[in-house]
């Protein structure tokens, strides 16, 4: 099974409501899970699932025009699926940081070490922003 974290901005007008119903679809379909995080600016997901599946879905982001220089963080086999089922984290305007921040800290507690410290890190960033 292939996990596969990246990261991307969202380009102008795109609409992370949007992006979630068709990450919701084409995920379920596929047997893909992960986390994906969004903050309204940029988007940091785990793919976890089938190795075929998890690289078409990251070709389709690629090409995606609501996704601008996605890069990929991390990209290796696991046994299990570290996230479990399929979460969507998405930090709506007005939420408080650090309620969000602890959600997601929840999501990734039992991922590897160097995955939980890539969205830990990313959100402690994104907390002061």
């Amino acid at each position: 099974m292939l996990q596969l974290v990246y990261i991307s901005t969202a380009t102008k007008g795109a609409s992370c409501a949007d992006i979630l119903r068709t990450s919701r679809r084409n995920n379920g379909r596929d047997s893909i899970t992960g986390l994906l995080y969004a903050d309204g600016v940029r988007f940091m997901q785990a793919l976890e699932g089938p190795e075929d599946a998890v690289t078409a879905a990251y070709e389709r982001i690629k090409t995606d025009p609501r996704h601008r220089a996605p890069v990929v963080l991390s990209r290796r086999e696991v046994t299990s699926r570290e996230f479990g089922e399929w979460e969507m984290a998405e930090r709506r305007p007005g939420q408080q940081g650090d309620a969000f921040v602890r959600r997601v800290d929840n999501l990734v507690a039992n991922v590897s070490p160097s995955v939980r410290a890539t969205f830990t890190g990313f959100m402690d960033v994104k907390r002061w922003a």
